[in-house]
């Protein structure tokens, strides 16, 4: 038996995180079911730092985490976090009113978002289709997330504090004994007065594990792929494109175009994998908005984004289930989010406390705990 005082279930970026921010002032145990942290989700990202996409919560949570990722702790990383990368929207002639409508709700939050001439935008990417595109508008300070960066700094800096981070210990059985939780893996049995549901897409089934009344999470489906670059056309300095009506986005990745249809398939918890007619759906659609012809595709892969029914993360301590932290939902914006979130859990675990920083965005406990999902539930 290991003893902690926190047990974290999940290695991706949100239990990494929270690992990272809790690691100096309690003892913490994260445990990853599989051979590495960050296999599934976290290793499958976009990439993409924006604050113009996503629900309120959302973005209000990108917001908060954007101090930390354009200037993370000393050590925490050898390479910068964000580069600048630049978000176009565009739209058709018959999606000009909800472009319009994206301005408006986008300056709420990143008033720096304004439209951008046609041409300017069909300059910036010389691929896309003068008869296709009819409006843009632009995010100027959206940003690239180096991902991996950004997990392997929270984990090395976890360990460098003290946490124990265990590979291949998938939880088997949980339960709560005399006023800690134990679980019991193939590398050994754990046990913490306090556990953390941040096994995103299994968040549902850990916590049925537990004993704890699952929130109705729902897994779907994102697809994205890699498509070789033609001759003679010229990718430095893309921004990434991203269709009004949310149907595809692409951008320039390491020589490549990086494309995904914008998918979202019901999925249960797996290893998820592309499906034939997404991949086709997506060359379809940006066949249809550019003028480069697809000839094949260089590699595909697939991830699920796990979601509340509100579209927000959920972080908090369930009221129904003692010391149980649910740390899950963030719906495929887990990167941009992780670090207002891992501060958050720090705070609630720590000192039951809410941080200041998400205050000043104007966030409350309320908008992520647990509780209002279960006040939706029969």
């Amino acid at each position: 038996m290991h003893p902690t005082d926190v047990l974290i279930i999940g290695g991706g970026i949100a239990g990494a995180g929270a690992a990272f921010h809790l690691a100096g002032r309690a003892r913490v145990t994260l445990l990853e079911a599989e051979e590495s942290c960050g296999y599934h989700s976290t290793g499958r990202s976009a990439a993409s730092y924006t604050e113009n996409y996503g629900t309120p919560t959302i973005r209000r949570l990108a917001i908060a985490s954007r101090p930390f990722l354009a200037s993370p702790p000393p050590g925490f990383t050898e390479t910068p976090i964000m580069l600048p990368r630049g978000m176009v929207t565009i739209a058709r002639a018959d999606q000009l009113d909800a472009l319009a409508e994206e301005l408006a709700r986008a300056r709420e939050f990143a008033p720096s978002v304004a439209p951008l001439p046609v041409s300017e935008a069909l300059a910036r990417v010389r691929i896309l289709g003068p008869d296709y595109v009819a409006g843009a508008i632009i995010e100027p300070h959206s940003m690239e997330v180096d991902v991996a960066a950004l997990h392997q700094g929270f984990l090395r800096g976890a360990r460098r504090q003290g946490a124990q981070i265990v590979t291949e210990a998938r939880a088997q059985a949980i339960q709560r004994r005399d006023g800690v939780w134990v679980v019991e893996t193939a590398a050994g049995s754990f046990m913490a007065p306090v556990l953390v549901n941040a096994a995103g897409a299994w968040a549902d089934h850990v916590a049925a594990m537990a004993g704890v009344v699952p929130l109705g999470l729902q897994p779907r489906r994102r697809t994205a792929m890699l498509l070789p670059v033609p001759d003679g056309i010229d990718t430095r300095g893309w921004p990434m494109i991203n269709d009004v009506g949310e149907a595809f986005y692409f951008k320039r990745d390491a020589g490549a175009v990086f494309l995904s249809p914008a998918d979202a398939t019901p999925s249960e918890p797996t290893d998820a994998q592309p499906d034939e007619l997404d991949i086709a759906v997506a060359i379809d659609r940006f066949q249809q908005a550019t003028t480069m012809q697809v000839a094949r595709v260089q590699r595909a892969w697939a991830g699920l984004r796990t979601f509340a029914s509100d579209g927000a993360p959920v972080a908090g301590f369930d009221d129904r289930a003692e010391g149980f932290f649910w740390l899950a939902g963030q719906g495929g914006y887990g990167i941009k989010t992780a670090p207002a979130l891992s501060l958050l859990t720090a705070a609630a675990v720590l000192d039951n406390s809410f941080p200041a920083a998400l205050l000043a965005v104007g966030l409350q406990p309320q908008d992520l705990g647990p509780a209002r999902l279960r006040q939706k539930q029969p």
